[in-house]
């Protein structure tokens, strides 16, 4: 069975936790998490996403993310056993790509349970099945900042390698700054925020 990948074509709809993207006359429904929604540009802009299609006996979905990378962590996310395609999602969402890739390859039970649904033994259960996968995962999805970037810039970048806008990136960026002093804890404190 042929299964799809990726989809580009125009954003004929966006909602609250999916978006519709119209390719050769054909509206394809896409759930993605609340970062991709909010990157996924206007209605009637083009929209490129990669694609995870699940099927079930009653229903197929898909799942829609901005890079390659995030579709493989959400694959791995739902490996774990009580992790389905929900909460993986959530994970996404509350952490983003990079924020869960480094949670889990560095243990982080506490910031993986900030996730709705997660409690601390699913945490640790990602962590314990999921560790050395995600260090190999989450190599190439560091964020590219510019290697003499004043620091304040480096927070903004970081967000925008993300997938979000500029301006939400510095309107987060200016609380986090207080709440942390180095970059990886300033950028979770934004991500929290953007993630509200």
């Amino acid at each position: 069975m042929s299964m799809i990948s990726r989809l580009s074509g125009r954003l004929l709809e966006l909602g609250s936790d999916r978006l519709v993207v119209d390719c050769h006359g054909v509206g394809y429904e896409v759930h993605a998490s609340q970062g991709t929604l909010a990157s996924a540009g206007e209605i009637g802009e083009d929209v490129d996403l990669y694609v995870r299609q699940i099927i079930r006996e009653d229903e197929h979905l898909l799942y829609g993310f901005l890079t390659p990378g995030a579709r493989r962590l959400f694959d791995l996310l739902r490996e774990v056993k009580g992790c389905g395609a929900k909460i993986s999602l959530a994970v996404l969402d509350t952490l983003g790509e990079e924020g869960a890739a480094a949670a889990l390859a560095s243990g982080d039970a506490r910031a993986l349970a900030q996730t709705s649904g997660v409690g601390p033994k699913l945490a640790e259960r990602m962590i314990l099945e999921l560790k050395d996968k995600a260090a190999a995962v989450g190599a190439p999805l560091r964020p590219v900042v510019k290697e003499r970037a004043a620091p304040t810039d480096e927070l903004v970048e970081a967000l925008m390698a993300l997938g979000y806008r500029r301006g939400e990136a510095e309107e987060a960026a200016g609380p986090a700054r207080a709440e942390a002093e180095d970059l990886e804890g300033r950028l979770r404190a934004a991500l929290r925020r953007l993630n509200r």
